[in-house]
């Protein structure tokens, strides 16, 4: 990640981080790590989302290395943040398409209102501004708004975008997209879904048409299938995570929306319980505030430290 994206990355965290420092502070300035000390920061790693087991995990660890010393909140907030980093490093993937496939098929899943349509966008400037030839599908016709949400991001990054008649039905949109991505030489066809998780019945309906009709034309698609999750919504975000995979083979996650959240923990929560590759996160709505994650630079930032590597692990860049 450059500089000016963990600036930004911390700044969009600092909810998340207040609250966590807030009761790591209020915990621990100087005292003895005893029972009480531990029940305290079990409860301020589960208030923060981070969810039980990891809480358990750090408790076991403090337990076992520190327990009956004199500790500071700095000591604390130091090794949480690196046992925070091992959880994150094995999910820190970059999404790479494959380029034996022409086009990589993305099938973008997630609830109404996750920024889905916006990921997509941010994914076609990113891609396109690497050299790759993106084309994207509106695909969520249930929804005009994002028809031409995405048609508007087509027109700003000069990204074709496949679009029919309100309500038409996706899963000829993306047997089209698929037919002129591979016409037209693309190397990346992103498709956007409606997100209609009240009813579920229609919506696996729907997805499962999406796949079947699109592998008439190419049997291996989609390639990759990435589930975007809206950070605010907290631990209802490992049912979604838990629903989508129900629904259709999830690869990997796009967390959005960490810059309005106090729930930033959530990610190594969701991390920790279903080991998918977390692609991306995002912290605000310009273009460059989505980016590859980093686990080092998300643990930093989630709880105000300033590690330079895991302990005891490998580096991101060495995991990658």
């Amino acid at each position: 990640m450059a500089l000016g994206f963990f600036s930004r990355l911390k700044e969009g965290l600092s909810r998340s981080t207040q609250k966590l420092g807030g009761g790591l502070n209020a915990a621990f300035t100087h005292r003895r790590l005893d029972e009480e000390a531990l029940e305290e920061l079990e409860d301020v790693l589960i208030t923060a989302d981070l969810g039980p087991a990891v809480a358990d995990r750090v408790i076991e660890s403090f337990r076992s290395s520190r327990f009956g010393k004199e500790v500071t909140d700095e000591e604390v907030r130091t090794a949480l943040a690196e046992e925070i980093a091992r959880v994150l490093a094995p999910v820190a993937i970059p999404f790479a398409p494959d380029p034996s496939h022409h086009p990589h098929v993305v099938l973008v899943v997630g609830v109404n209102g996750t920024g889905k349509t916006t990921t997509i966008g941010k994914f076609a400037r990113f891609y396109g501004e690497q050299g790759l030839k993106v084309m994207m599908v509106a695909g969520d016709t249930f929804r005009a708004a994002a028809v031409e949400q995405l048609q508007v991001w087509g027109q700003r990054t000069g990204t074709p975008v496949i679009a029919g008649k309100p309500e038409a039905d996706a899963a000829g949109l993306a047997f089209e997209g698929i037919k002129r991505a591979r016409a037209e030489g693309a190397d990346l066809l992103l498709i956007d879904t409606a997100g209609r998780l009240h009813n579920k019945g229609a919506l696996m309906e729907e997805l499962a048409k999406i796949i079947r009709v699109m592998r008439k034309f190419d049997e291996t698609a989609p390639h990759s299938v990435l589930l975007v999750l809206d950070a605010t919504i907290g631990q209802n975000a490992i049912e979604q995570v838990r629903v989508f995979k129900e629904l259709v083979d999830v690869t990997g996650l796009v967390i959005t929306k960490l810059d309005g959240s106090a729930r930033g923990g959530i990610v190594v929560a969701l991390a920790d319980r279903f080991k998918l590759p977390v692609h991306a996160v995002g912290v605000g709505e310009q273009a460059e505030d989505l980016r590859p994650f980093s686990a080092i630079d998300y643990a930093n930032g989630l709880v105000g430290t300033s590690l330079s590597l895991i302990k005891g692990a490998v580096s991101d860049d060495a995991a990658a």
